[in-house]
């Protein structure tokens, strides 16, 4: 999975492909946030679940299907949070936020995710992107809703 995610970010960098995706902010009844740890890239930095959206896919569409895909859970009462672009990785990037709701465990793939926790918003784990650490900073309304990913 690393090599291909790789050869896959060399050319969108060469490239400057534009791309379209999403990340949903999963919280259970506890109120905690859901964060995972993929088995590409950064794969010590806990993030949001997502991913790309196919062509002709609806964003909010594109949400539900890649947390279950990725964890085994259907999000519940999923609605859009804010847009933003992304030039990470190479890419030119929209970035679809969502935030949902479910009461199941998540079940990490072991393809793409390696590990899938809920956590409360005031004991995250160490080890959390910056991209992440700004989108819970935003929700709790410490900072204001920015436009780059």
């Amino acid at each position: 999975m690393q090599i291909l995610y790789r050869v896959k970010s060399g050319l969108l960098r060469r490239l400057r492909w534009r791309t379209r995706g999403v990340k949903v902010m999963v919280f259970n009844e506890a109120g905690e946030l859901l964060l995972i740890r993929n088995s590409y890239g950064a794969t010590h930095l806990y993030v949001l679940p997502g991913g790309g959206i196919r062509p002709f896919e609806r964003p909010a569409a594109a949400a539900a299907r890649e947390v279950r895909e990725e964890v085994g859970i259907a999000v519940e009462r999923l609605a859009p949070l804010s847009t933003y672009i992304s030039e990470a990785e190479g890419k030119r990037d929209t970035v679809h936020l969502f935030t949902g709701f479910t009461d199941a465990a998540p079940r990490p793939d072991g393809v793409e995710v390696e590990e899938a926790s809920f956590f409360p918003l005031d004991r995250l784990p160490e080890a959390v992107s910056a991209a992440t650490l700004r989108r819970i900073a935003e929700h709790r309304g410490k900072r204001p809703v920015g436009t780059a990913w």
